[in-house]
C-alpha cells in the first residue's frame, strides 16, 4: 500500500510539475531494493554500513542476532525475487497472493526463531501492482493439494465457499475449522492466489495396528473393548487422549489409582502408524485404614464390622472388600445408618465420608464423620383403626414392637408387613398402614401409632416381564404373588420380587408400577437380567470318616429356560463311591407341584472309618431310582411324596466279620412309599440365626414286592440369637423301624449312630454290637439331640471363623438278631463251637458327650473341626476324640 500510494502521487504530479517531495518518494521506491541487497551481503573488505530505518539487515554469520521489529517497511512486489526476506509493515494489508488462513504454528520465543539467510539474487524491476482488499473479488477456482487417500470432493463438501462465491474471510475461517473438525487432517492451510482458493492439507495417518504393553491385570481383549481407536481407521490425537483417559479410569475401577498410560506412535510407510499404549499398572490401591469421628456408643472396631469396606490385610487376598470403591463407600453410609437406627439412635446421621489418597498412591485413608444423637426407647404403642368390623384388640397382638424396648426401625417395618399380611388374609385387601411417629426428646422416647385405614382400590391390570432372553415368561410369572385382576398389594409385590431372586436365574430383579388405563388400575413391570445357571463343580475334601474324597458334578438349574433342574454327579472316597442323576420340574403340569426322579448307584461301607485302620467288615452295593413330588401346603409348610425301588447287595464280607453280618449276605429288593412333612420358620436354611423347624417322615416298604417294614422319623430344631454373634441351637431327632408280616429288619435298613450325629463317638460307634467281632450291627430305635452355642472368637468377621461349645446326647438300641439262635451248621461255618453262641451287646442307656469346635467358611470350602470327649458311654462303644471335615467346590 505504501508503494501504491507513491505511484499514485507520482502519476498525479506528472500531469503537473514534479515537486521535490514526490521525487524523493520516487527515488526511495526504486532504489530501496538495490540498497537492501548491498546491505544484506556487503563486500568483505568494506565494513557494513549502519542499518537505516525500515531496512532488514542480515547479521554476520558467526553470531546472528535476532531481527528486531520494524526493520523493513519497504513494500514487497507481487512476486518477490528468490533470496529476499520481505515483511510487509503492520498497518498495510497483505498482498493478494499471501495466505488467507493457516494453521497456527507452534509458539516460539523470539530468540529461538531461526534466521533464514539466502544467497542474494540480482533484483529485477517489479511491476507496479495495485493490491485489492482480501474480501473483494470472486473465487475463480478451488484447488486442493496434499491428498493421498481422500477424494477431493470430500474436502469440497466441508468448504463453505464454492467456485463463483465472493471472498468472505469469515466463511474461509469457518471452512478451516470444519476441515479440522473432520479429524481427517493433521494440518490444513487455505491460501488465496489471485482469485483462486488453494487448500493444502496433510492427512492424518492410518492406524496399522494397536498394541498394549505392560498390562497384566486387564487383558488386551478387555482394553480393546473400551477404547475408540481401531486398526484401519484414521489416527486422531483427540481420540487417543480420550482412550488414555478411559484406560486410566478402567484401572481405577480395578483399584489401581497409580496406573499411568503413555501412548506411543510408530511411523510406518505409506502414511501408516502403529499405536502402542504403554501401561504401568502400579500396585493395587487398597484401603490403608478406616477411621470414625464422632462415635461414642460403638467402638471403631464394631463399626468396621458393620460396613462392607475393610482395611487391607494379608488374609484378604481372595477378597476385594479391602480395595477402594466409591460406590461401596456410599453403601457403607447406608449400612451405618441402618445399624444405628436398629440400636435406638433415631437422630443418627453420617456427616461425611472422605477417602484420601496417600502421597505414594498406594492406599486410601477413609474417614467417616458421624453424629450419633440421643438413644431412644419405644414409648406408647397404639393402633388407630379406621376399618369397619375390626376392633383394636384384634390388631395389637400382631405388632412386633413393645413399649420400653430400644427403638428399632427394622421392627417397625416388620410390624407394618405383619399387619398388612394379617389383614389381607382377613379380607381387607386395600389396607394402608402408616406409622405416626412422635419423638419426645426430653424423655428420649418415641411414641408410635399405626394408622390402619382403607387404601385406594387399585387392581393389577397387567404384568409385563422384560429382560428375559432365555427364561420363559411363565417361569417368572408363577413366582408372582400377584396376578392380573388381583387387588394391588405392595407387600405381595415385594415378596414376589424376593421369590424371583431366590430362583437364582437372574443377576438383577427390579419391579416398578405405572398408571394403567384407568386411575384404579396399575401396570406392574418386572425387569430381570439373566445370569449363567450352568455349574461344573470339582470338589476335594477330607474327613475322619470318609478319608480323602473327590466329587464331580454337572448341573443346569434352568434347563432349556423352563426352570427345570437337572444334575449328574459322582463321588469317590475311602468309604463310598456314588453316581447319581436327578431331574426336577418345579411346577409339574403348571401346578404348584415340584416333581422329579432320581437314579443312583452307591457302593459304601456304613460301619467303616478312615482312621480305624481296619478293613471294612462288608460292602453294601445299592442301585435304583425314585419318583418324588413336593408341594406347599402353606407359606411355611411343605409336603413331599416319594416312591423308591432299590436293590441292596451285601458283599465282600470279611472272614473275621460278625456272623450276624454274614447271615445278611445276598441281594434284597425294596419297594417303598414315603412322605416328609416339613414346617420351616428359619431365617436362613444354610446358616440360620433365628427361627425353628419341625419335620415328620414316614416310609412303608413292601408295596408289591421286596422286604416289609415301616419306618418313622421326626426331627426339630430351634435357633435363638442370645447376643450379636452368639446363637443358641437346640436340635434333636428320633427314629423307629419295625418289620411286619413276620419280616425282620435287615442290616441295610437299620439306623447307625455316631460321628456326624453324635460327636465324641466314632461312626456307628454306639448301639448293638457283636461281642466277639466288635462289628456294629445297627439298631431299630434311636434318638439323638444336641445343644450348641456359637461363640465369636474376636476375629474379623470376613474371615468366616466361628467357635462353638456343644454337648450331644443320644442312644441306639433294639436289633432283631439279638435273640437269634444259630444252628450248628451256621456256627461251624463261622468257626465257632456248637455251644459258643455269638451275642449282641445292646443297651438303650443314654450316651453323652461334650466338646468344642471351630468352623471356617474358607474361600475354598467349609472346614469343621471338633474336639469331643464322651461323658457317659458303655464299655462296648467306640469313641473318637478328634473329628475334622473339609470340602470344597471350584
Amino acid at each position: 500500500m505504501l508503494l501504491g500510494a507513491g505511484v499514485v502521487r507520482h502519476r498525479r504530479v506528472k500531469r503537473r510539475w514534479l515537486t521535490p517531495v514526490a521525487a524523493a518518494w520516487f527515488a526511495a521506491a526504486w532504489l530501496a531494493p538495490a540498497i537492501a541487497q548491498q546491505l544484506v551481503t556487503p563486500p568483505p573488505p568494506t565494513p557494513p554500513a549502519a542499518p537505516q530505518q525500515d531496512q532488514l539487515v542480515a547479521p554476520p554469520p558467526p553470531s546472528p542476532p535476532p531481527a528486531t521489529q520494524g526493520q523493513l517497511v519497504t513494500p514487497p512486489p507481487p512476486a518477490p525475487p528468490q533470496g529476499q526476506l520481505v515483511a510487509p509493515p503492520p498497518p498495510s494489508p497483505p498482498p493478494a497472493q499471501a495466505p488467507l488462513v493457516t494453521s497456527p504454528p507452534a509458539e516460539q520465543h523470539p530468540a529461538q526463531r531461526p534466521v533464514v539467510v539466502h544467497r542474494p539474487v540480482p533484483p529485477r524491476p517489479a511491476p507496479t501492482p495495485v493490491s485489492a482488499p482480501a474480501n473483494t473479488g470472486t473465487i475463480s477456482d478451488i484447488r486442493i493439494e496434499g491428498l493421498q487417500r481422500i477424494e477431493p470432493e470430500t474436502v469440497r463438501s466441508y468448504l463453505l465457499l464454492q467456485k463463483g462465491d465472493p471472498w468472505d474471510p469469515d466463511r474461509v475461517d469457518a471452512s478451516l475449522k470444519a476441515l479440522y473438525a473432520t479429524g481427517l487432517f493433521a494440518d490444513v492451510k487455505l491460501d488465496r492466489q489471485g482469485n483462486a482458493l488453494v487448500v493444502r492439507v496433510v492427512e492424518n495417518p492410518i492406524i496399522n495396528r494397536i498394541a498394549f504393553e505392560g498390562n497384566s491385570k486387564l487383558t488386551d481383549k478387555e482394553l480393546t473393548a473400551e477404547i475408540q481407536e481401531r486398526p484401519r481407521t484414521v489416527y486422531t490425537r483427540t481420540r487417543v487422549q480420550n482412550d488414555v483417559s478411559r484406560i486410566v479410569e478402567l484401572y481405577r475401577h480395578h483399584e489401581r489409582f497409580a496406573a499411568t498410560v503413555e501412548p506411543q506412535v510408530i511411523q510406518l510407510s505409506e502414511n501408516r502408524v502403529d499405536l502402542v499404549f504403554a501401561i504401568n499398572e502400579g500396585p493395587t490401591t487398597g484401603v490403608r485404614s478406616i477411621n470414625f469421628v464422632g462415635n461414642k456408643a460403638f467402638s471403631d472396631s464394631t463399626l468396621r464390622g458393620v460396613i462392607d469396606t475393610k482395611e487391607s490385610r494379608w488374609y484378604r487376598f481372595l477378597s476385594n472388600s479391602d480395595t477402594y470403591d466409591p460406590d461401596r463407600i456410599t453403601y457403607d453410609r447406608e449400612l451405618l445408618r441402618k445399624y444405628y437406627l436398629s440400636q435406638g439412635y433415631a437422630d443418627f446421621r453420617v456427616v461425611s465420608a472422605i477417602a484420601e489418597l496417600t502421597p505414594d498412591h498406594d492406599g486410601f485413608v477413609v474417614t467417616f464423620t458421624v453424629d450419633e444423637g440421643e438413644r431412644y426407647k419405644f414409648g406408647n404403642i397404639g393402633v388407630n383403626i379406621k376399618l369397619k368390623g375390626l376392633p383394636e384388640e384384634q390388631v395389637l397382638p400382631l405388632l412386633t414392637v413393645h413399649s420400653g424396648d430400644w427403638y428399632d426401625a427394622n421392627a417397625v417395618e416388620h410390624s407394618i408387613s405383619v399387619l398388612t399380611d394379617a389383614l389381607g388374609t382377613r379380607g381387607y385387601a386395600f389396607v394402608e398402614v402408616k406409622p405416626q411417629i412422635t419423638r419426645n426428646r426430653d424423655a428420649r422416647t418415641i411414641d408410635i401409632t399405626f394408622d390402619v385405614q382403607q387404601g385406594p382400590e387399585v387392581y393389577v391390570e397387567r404384568i409385563d416381564i422384560v429382560g428375559n432372553v432365555r427364561t420363559l415368561d411363565k417361569v417368572i410369572r408363577r413366582e408372582m404373588r400377584l396376578v392380573e385382576g388381583d387387588a394391588f398389594n405392595t407387600n405381595k409385590l415385594q415378596r414376589s420380587k424376593e421369590r424371583i431372586k431366590n430362583l437364582g436365574f437372574f443377576k438383577k430383579v427390579e419391579t416398578t408400577t405405572s398408571q394403567g388405563s384407568a386411575p384404579d388400575k396399575t401396570v406392574v413391570t418386572v425387569e430381570v437380567e439373566e445370569q449363567s445357571t450352568g455349574e461344573l463343580s470339582l470338589g476335594v475334601g477330607f474327613s475322619t470318616t470318609d478319608g480323602p474324597l473327590a466329587d464331580i458334578t454337572l448341573r443346569e438349574r434352568n434347563f432349556l429356560g423352563r426352570g427345570q433342574d437337572i444334575r449328574i454327579g459322582t463321588t469317590v472316597s475311602f468309604r463310598s463311591q456314588q453316581v447319581d442323576l436327578s431331574f426336577t420340574e418345579p411346577y409339574f403340569l403348571d401346578s404348584n407341584v415340584a416333581a422329579g426322579f432320581d437314579l443312583f448307584e452307591i457302593k459304601t461301607s456304613p460301619t467303616a472309618s478312615f482312621f480305624s485302620g481296619e478293613t471294612p467288615a462288608y460292602q453294601q452295593f445299592s442301585y435304583g431310582g425314585s419318583l418324588r413330588a413336593g408341594y406347599q401346603l402353606t407359606e411355611n409348610l411343605r409336603q413331599t411324596l416319594k416312591y423308591t425301588a432299590r436293590s441292596d447287595d451285601i458283599t465282600d464280607v470279611q472272614s473275621d466279620a460278625s456272623l450276624f453280618i454274614a447271615l445278611q449276605q445276598g441281594t434284597h429288593l425294596t419297594s417303598e412309599i414315603g412322605q416328609v412333612l416339613l414346617y420351616d420358620r428359619r431365617d436362613n436354611r444354610v446358616d440360620p440365626t433365628s427361627g425353628w423347624y419341625a419335620s415328620l417322615g414316614n416310609d412303608i416298604a413292601g408295596a408289591g414286592f421286596g422286604v416289609d417294614y415301616i419306618r418313622n422319623k421326626i426331627s426339630a430344631g430351634y435357633y435363638y440369637p442370645v447376643a450379636p454373634g452368639w446363637v443358641l441351637n437346640v436340635s434333636g431327632e428320633a427314629g423307629d423301624i419295625f418289620g411286619y408280616g413276620g419280616q425282620a429288619v435287615l442290616l441295610q435298613d437299620r439306623f447307625f449312630v455316631g460321628g456326624d450325629n453324635l460327636r465324641g463317638f466314632a461312626p456307628a460307634g454306639i448301639g448293638p454290637r457283636d461281642v466277639i467281632s466288635q462289628d456294629a450291627l445297627g439298631g431299630n430305635k434311636y434318638y439323638v439331640g444336641s445343644v450348641t452355642e456359637s461363640v465369636p472368637l474376636g476375629l474379623p468377621k470376613e474371615l468366616g471363623i466361628t467357635g462353638r461349645v456343644w454337648t450331644d446326647f443320644g442312644t441306639l438300641w433294639s436289633n432283631d438278631q439279638k435273640n437269634l439262635v444259630l444252628t450248628p451248621t451256621q456256627l461251624a461255618a463261622a468257626g465257632l463251637a456248637p455251644g459258643q453262641q455269638p451275642q449282641i451287646a445292646d443297651n438303650p442307656a443314654l450316651r453323652v458327650s461334650a466338646g468344642i469346635g471351630v468352623s471356617w467358611a474358607s474361600p475354598v470350602g467349609p472346614v469343621r473341626l471338633d474336639l469331643g470327649l464322651p461323658i457317659k458311654r458303655e464299655s462296648f462303644d467306640k469313641t473318637q476324640f478328634f473329628r475334622v471335615s473339609f470340602g470344597t467346590k471350584f
